[in-house]
């Protein structure tokens, strides 16, 4: 079923719509499991991100993002050239597909969507799946950095109880009360933001679908969160 009422539904993809395109020339449809996960199966004509899924530094120079010549590399040797429609998915509530969607989008390449249910409801709708893996030829991708979707913590801490503004924690609860650290040096979390875990948004007791747009809209309205806000996650 396609769940209406998005403000931007083209940034999702629905299973019915991918099935009907994956012989599409222009399509790349990347896996963001693990390589293990995607040798078991994976959707016909699918790449796997690889062991870096949060498609960050090799070196570790950038606890972030991969710089612009490194991006280049890997988006190319995945398919993704300057006109490819790349569609994401995962099996873990499109965690890793997001974070993969957001990599793109932060350098200029818009052209992608998120597969809604991702392959718990691909595998749930009895969708065609293969353990081949898929060559690909290299593309030429060239990146475009948008500032506007990335805030540093110096950023965050002017815009820290401006009005106009939300701030949204999205980690667990653990880390947003300081139990859990996760490693870090401090916990907690930063004053005055609003809480909701990423998962309250998503069906993770079905399918792993997006819940309906206006049940996420009442549930950020709780919390403050609303369209008239300049929003920051974290």
């Amino acid at each position: 079923m396609i769940i209406q009422g998005y403000a931007r539904p083209e940034l999702l993809a629905e299973t019915e719509w991918l099935v009907e395109h994956l012989r599409d020339a222009n399509l790349r449809i990347v896996d963001c499991d693990s390589p293990d996960a995607y040798n078991r199966a994976h959707i016909p004509g699918a790449v796997n991100v690889g062991t870096n899924p949060n498609v960050k530094a090799e070196d570790g120079a950038s606890a972030y993002v991969m710089p612009p010549d490194e991006v280049s590399k890997f988006m190319s040797a995945l398919g993704i050239g300057d006109d490819t429609l790349v569609v994401t998915y995962d099996g873990r509530n499109s965690v890793g597909s997001a974070r993969f969607w957001w990599v793109l989008n932060y350098y200029g390449h818009t052209n992608v969507k998120v597969l809604n249910g991702g392959w718990r409801k691909w595998l749930a709708e009895g969708r065609p799946v293969t353990d081949r893996a898929s060559a690909v030829e290299r593309a030429s991708f060239t990146p475009r950095v948008d500032e506007s979707l990335i805030v540093n913590a110096d950023g965050l801490k002017l815009a820290t109880g401006q009005e106009g503004v939300a701030i949204w924690d999205v980690r667990s609860r653990g880390e947003y009360t300081g139990e859990t650290t996760r490693g870090n040096k401090y916990g907690g979390h930063v004053p005055g933001c609003a809480y909701m875990e990423w998962t309250d948004v998503m069906d993770t007791a079905g399918l792993a679908t997006f819940k309906p747009a206006k049940d996420i809209r009442r549930m950020l309205s709780e919390i403050g969160v609303t369209p008239d806000k300049q929003v920051y996650t974290y």
